[in-house]
C-alpha cells in the first residue's frame, strides 16, 4: 500500500497553521509541521495526530530568516518523510514599522519571512521532484487597503501575492499555485501576548465594526479553504487568490 503524500505547512505549531495541519491530516495527508520557536506546541500537535494515525506527522524546526533554512528544511522533510507534494506557506512576521523608526534589519526580517523564504521553499520543494500544489497565505488588506505604519510588512506580503500569480504561470501545468488572503481571523489570547499579537488584537478591535459579516473568521474556516485548494475539486484553479475576510476588502 502506498504511503499518503506529504504536505509541509510552515508556521504550523499554533493558530491558523495548526488548524491547517489538523484539516490536512483529516484529509489523509501526512503532515510536516514546521515551527520556529513553538517547538513544544508543535510536538504536542504531532503526538495527537500520530495517535490517530501512526507516523503521520513530524516536527521540523527552522529559522526561516536564515538564507539556508528553506533548503535545509526541505532536505530534512525529504530525509524523514519523503519529498513534499504540497507546500503551504503560512509562516509570517508581522509588526509595525513607522517610517520614522524603520531600520534596515526590520525590512530584512519582514521580507525574509513573508517573501524570500516562501520563494526559496518553493524552489527547493520543486527541485525535490514531487511538488504539485502550493498555497500561500496572504493578507487581504495589503493590496487594496494597505495600513499605515506597516510599510515593510505590506510591501513584503504584497510581494508574496505577486509571486503567487507569477509562479502560477511559470510552474504550470506541473504545479498549481494559489493563495488565500486573510482578513481578521480570531486568534488565541495569551496572558502575556507578544508585540505582534498585541498589535493584531488592536487591529481587530478597530476593524470589527467595518466587517460586513460582523465577526472575525476562524482558523478552521481558513483551513477549509486551504484543504479545498489542495483537493482535486480545485484542479482547474491556478493563480487564484481567495479572500477569507468577511467582505472587509469591499468597504
Amino acid at each position: 500500500m502506498n504511503e499518503a503524500p506529504v504536505a509541509l505547512v510552515t508556521g504550523a505549531a499554533r493558530r491558523v497553521g495548526a488548524a491547517i495541519v489538523r484539516r490536512l491530516h483529516a484529509d489523509g495527508w501526512r503532515v510536516a509541521i514546521h515551527c520556529g520557536h513553538s517547538r513544544d506546541a508543535a510536538e504536542a500537535l504531532a503526538q495527537q495526530l500520530c495517535e490517530l494515525r501512526p507516523a503521520s506527522a513530524r516536527v521540523f524546526s527552522a529559522d526561516l530568516r536564515r538564507e539556508q533554512a528553506p533548503a535545509e528544511l526541505i532536505d530534512a522533510v525529504i530525509l524523514q518523510m519523503g519529498p513534499p507534494t504540497a507546500l503551504v506557506n503560512n509562516a509570517s512576521s508581522y509588526y509595525a514599522t513607522p517610517l520614522a523608526s524603520l531600520k534596515p534589519a526590520m525590512i530584512d526580517e519582514l521580507v525574509a519571512t513573508n517573501l524570500k523564504a516562501p520563494l526559496l521553499l518553493i524552489q527547493a520543494a520543486l527541485a525535490a521532484g514531487a511538488l504539485h500544489k502550493v498555497v500561500n497565505l496572504l493578507d487581504a488588506h495589503t493590496r487594496q487597503q494597505p495600513r499605515p505604519g506597516l510599510s515593510a510588512y505590506n510591501a513584503a506580503k504584497d510581494g508574496l501575492w505577486a509571486l503567487t500569480e507569477t509562479l502560477a504561470v511559470e510552474l504550470a501545468p506541473a504545479v498549481r499555485v494559489n493563495g488565500v488572503a486573510l482578513g481578521h481571523i480570531a486568534a488565541e489570547v495569551h496572558a502575556e501576548p507578544t508585540d505582534a499579537e498585541r498589535q493584531d488584537l488592536i487591529d481587530k478591535d478597530a476593524q470589527l465594526p467595518r466587517i460586513p459579516l460582523r465577526r472575525f473568521g476562524t482558523p478552521a474556516e481558513v483551513a477549509a479553504v486551504v484543504s479545498w485548494l489542495l483537493s482535486e475539486q480545485a484542479s482547474y484553479l491556478a493563480g487564484a487568490v481567495i479572500p477569507v475576510d468577511g467582505a472587509r476588502r469591499l468597504v
